[in-house]
C-alpha cells in the first residue's frame, strides 16, 4: 500500500473504495468515519462560501456499508442571511446507507466580556514521535493514545490522517475533523476489555476549524442503560479546544477485542 493510497478513487459519478477503507467490525464493511468524511467533502465542495462557517455536522449511520462504490448527493435546505443548511445522502447500488446535515453560520465580530463557563485547553503536548503499533486492529490513520484504553477518567488521543480521502485531493480542515469526530464513539464507550458498542450517528459542533494536521479528542461523558449509550468528547487542535462531538450507540453482540487500535464502524 502506497503512503499516498486514497481511500476512494473517483470513477465517473461514483467513488470506489480501496481495500483499506474497510472498518474493524467486518472485512466487507466500509468504515463509518469515511462516510462522514465523504459527506463533509461534498457539502463543503457544493455549499461552502467565504464568511460562512461549518458550525455543525450530523452524520446518521443507519445501514451496513458494504465495500461497494458510493455516490454522494447534496441538497440546499435553507439559505438565509446568517444561516445555511444543507443535507447529504450517501448511497450504493443497494440503496441509501447514510445521510448528513450541515449548518453553516455567518461569521462576525466576537462579543466581548467574560463567560461563566469556558472549556480549558488540555495539557497534552503534541506527539513527538510515531505512534506505537500493535495490539488489535491497527487503524489506517496515525493514533497516539495519551491515556490507557478504558482506564478511569477522561480518555485522550491525538489523531492524524495519513491517506487522502479521494484520489490525490488534499484534506481540508473540515474534512479532517469530520473524519476524526467518529472516534468519539470508541473513546467514550470503550471498556478495559474492548469496545462493546457500535455508533449509530455522531454530531460534531465547531466554533472554529482545526489548525494543522493533528486533532485531539478527549472523552468527557458516557451514559448507558438497556444496551443504549450516549457519549461526548471535546475536540482540540494544538492551539486549544475547537468544539464538541456527541454520539449515540447500541450494544453490539460481537465486541471488538481490546484494547482496540481502531474505532467503531457505522453500520446496523
Amino acid at each position: 500500500m502506497s503512503s499516498t493510497s486514497a481511500f476512494f478513487t473517483r470513477k465517473r459519478d461514483e467513488l470506489v473504495p480501496a481495500p483499506h477503507a474497510r472498518g474493524p467490525w467486518s472485512p466487507d464493511m466500509l468504515h463509518g468515519r469515511l462516510l462522514g468524511g465523504l459527506a463533509a467533502r461534498a457539502l463543503e465542495e457544493r455549499h461552502a462560501e467565504p464568511g460562512l462557517h461549518f458550525a455543525r455536522l450530523t452524520v446518521d449511520l443507519f445501514r451496513n456499508s458494504p465495500m461497494l462504490p458510493v455516490t454522494v448527493e447534496t441538497a440546499l435546505v435553507r439559505d438565509g442571511r446568517r444561516i445555511r443548511v444543507a443535507d447529504a445522502t450517501i448511497s450504493t447500488d443497494q440503496g441509501v446507507i447514510a445521510r448528513a446535515s450541515a449548518v453553516l453560520l455567518r461569521q462576525g465580530e466576537q462579543p466581548e466580556g467574560e463567560r461563566s463557563i469556558v472549556t480549558p485547553a488540555w495539557d497534552e503536548p503534541a506527539p513527538s514521535g510515531p505512534p506505537v503499533e500493535g495490539g488489535g486492529w491497527t487503524p489506517p490513520f496515525d493514533l497516539w493514545r495519551v491515556t490507557e484504553w478504558g482506564a478511569p477518567g477522561p480518555g485522550r488521543v491525538w489523531m492524524r490522517e495519513k491517506y487522502p480521502l479521494v484520489d490525490d485531493e488534499p484534506l481540508s480542515p473540515f474534512v479532517r475533523v469530520a473524519l476524526a469526530a467518529d472516534f468519539a464513539s470508541p473513546l467514550s464507550n470503550a471498556q478495559a476489555d474492548g469496545l462493546r458498542f457500535i455508533n449509530a450517528d455522531y454530531t460534531l459542533t465547531l466554533a472554529r476549524l482545526p489548525e494543522g494536521e493533528l486533532v485531539g479528542v478527549e472523552s468527557t461523558g458516557h451514559v448507558g442503560a438497556g444496551g443504549v449509550a450516549t457519549g461526548q468528547v471535546t475536540v482540540h487542535d494544538t492551539a486549544g479546544p475547537i468544539g464538541f462531538c456527541v454520539v449515540t450507540a447500541v450494544a453490539n453482540a460481537v465486541a471488538m477485542g481490546g484494547p482496540p487500535r481502531g474505532q467503531a464502524g457505522a453500520a446496523r
